[in-house]
C-alpha cells in the first residue's frame, strides 16, 4: 500500500510518513465522530448517523469486507483520516470506488492524494480490477487536484447524482485505469 515504498506500506511526505493500516478498535471513535459531527465530514455532511454502526460493522469483518472496506490513513502514527473502496459493477467487470475523509488538522498538506495513490497501487496489486473511480462535489477544488495528482483523470458531470442540504447536486466522475502512468511521486 505504498506511494514511496513498496514493500513497506508507506510514504513520507515532507517528513510525515503516511501509510494506510487496517481499523483497529481504537480507530470507532472517529468514525462515530463523522457520524455525529454536523460538518465534520466536510460537504459530505448528510445528517447524524447512527453513532453504533462502526462497532457493529467493526465486529463483523473489521471493515475488510469482499464488497467493501475501510483503512485507516496514518501520518506519523496518528489516525489521519480514511479511505473506503466498494466493489461496483458486475462480477465479470467488477471496478473499485474510493472515497476519502481526512480529520481538519491533516487536510492540505499533501497527504489525500498519497493516500489515494497508496491505495490504487494496493488495489491494483491485490485484485484483477482494470478500473478504479472516486467522485466529488463541483465546488471541492482541493479534491479535484487531490485526485489529478494521484492520477485519475476527470470523466465527465454526472447531473443531478446527489441530494444533500435540501437540494439535487451535480458530481464529477473521476476515472484510473490499471495502464494509467502511475503519479510521480514528489
Amino acid at each position: 500500500m505504498s506511494g514511496g515504498e513498496e514493500t513497506t506500506g508507506r510514504c513520507v511526505v515532507s517528513a510525515l510518513e503516511v501509510r494506510l493500516r487496517p481499523v483497529t478498535e481504537d480507530d470507532l471513535a472517529m468514525f462515530r465522530r463523522f457520524a455525529t459531527e454536523p460538518g465534520l465530514i466536510g460537504l459530505d455532511w448528510t445528517g447524524f448517523r447512527d453513532a453504533q454502526a462502526p462497532a457493529r460493522r467493526f465486529a463483523t469483518d473489521g471493515y475488510l469486507g469482499a464488497e467493501n472496506s475501510r483503512v485507516i490513513v496514518e501520518v506519523d502514527g496518528t489516525a489521519a483520516g480514511f479511505m473506503s473502496w466498494s466493489a461496483q459493477g458486475s462480477e465479470v467487470s467488477r471496478y473499485w470506488e474510493i472515497g476519502i475523509v481526512l480529520l481538519p488538522d491533516w487536510r492540505g498538506r499533501g497527504v489525500g492524494w498519497r493516500a489515494q495513490a497508496m491505495l490504487c497501487d494496493y488495489l491494483f496489486t491485490h485484485t484483477p480490477a482494470q478500473r478504479i473511480q472516486a467522485t466529488t462535489h463541483p465546488e471541492n477544488i482541493a479534491e479535484q487536484k487531490s485526485l489529478e495528482k494521484a492520477g485519475f483523470t476527470l470523466e465527465g458531470v454526472m447531473r443531478a447524482v446527489e441530494f444533500r442540504a435540501g437540494q439535487w447536486r451535480d458530481g464529477l466522475l473521476y476515472s484510473r485505469l490499471r495502464d494509467d502512468p502511475p503519479p510521480a511521486v514528489s
